[in-house]
């Protein structure tokens, strides 16, 4: 069994063992000592003892060996050309940043200018659907108005009766959002909605508790995301 690979006191570290066979076919165990610490002046060591276990016959005995280990170089330099003490770290210069910045200007402008582009589009998008789009016309109207008023009802109907190109009862409210599946999740609070004008139309009802601002923004989103 060879000794493990490992520190040995202060100076020394051992490397893995290994197996060497020489010119006469004989076969060697070899231990490499590694030196880990420079001394500041010569100094004499020993390799430590080893005893190696064997299966057949008694353990192998390494007594301890001197060497001698000396600093790689003296403490005192020459003094002479490069030869010098240890000195500062020398100063690096500044890399030129001029270039850099320039296209660092030019590349957050170049981004201002996408943004305003955006934001223009967005904005000229928005400005345009509001005044095309039946229900978005509807909610900016809906928005000036109070719930309870005959132009605010009036104006939802028109929206719908604009979308569908002809006049929409609730009759025929199924069959207008058969052709638009998008509206298709509000048919309970339309259908409400229709419910609720021809009671106040027609059967002199009051429908002021209606929530008809809620219903105008839910379509004027819907209709915005099939138009995205």
């Amino acid at each position: 069994t060879p000794p493990a690979a490992d520190r040995v006191g202060l100076w020394l570290e051992r490397r893995a063992a290994r197996a060497e066979t020489d010119d006469q076919g004989r076969r060697w165990l070899a231990l490499d000592y590694q030196v880990v610490n420079a001394p500041r002046a010569l100094t004499t060591l020993s390799l430590p003892a080893v005893t190696i276990a064997t299966r057949g016959g008694p353990p192998l005995v390494l007594p301890a060996w001197p060497i001698s280990v000396g600093p790689l170089t003296p403490p005192e330099v020459a003094g002479q050309g490069a030869l010098q003490t240890l000195r500062p770290d020398r100063p690096v210069e500044a890399a030129p940043t001029a270039a850099i910045e320039r296209r660092f200007k030019g590349a957050l402008l170049a981004l201002g200018v996408v943004l305003m582009a955006w934001l223009a589009w967005w904005g000229g998008r928005n400005w345009r659907e509001s005044r095309r789009l039946p229900f978005a016309r509807a909610w900016r109207e809906l928005r000036r108005a109070d719930a309870a008023s005959p132009e605010a009802w009036l104006s939802l109907h028109r929206a719908v009766n604009a979308s569908a190109g002809r006049v929409v009862h609730g009759a025929s409210l199924s069959r207008w959002l058969d052709e638009r599946p998008h509206l298709r999740p509000l048919q309970a609070q339309l259908e409400g909605f229709y419910r609720h004008s021809s009671e106040r139309f027609f059967a002199g009802g009051a429908a002021a508790d209606y929530p008809l601002h809620t219903l105008g923004r839910a379509l004027r989103d819907a209709e915005r995301r099939q138009h995205r």
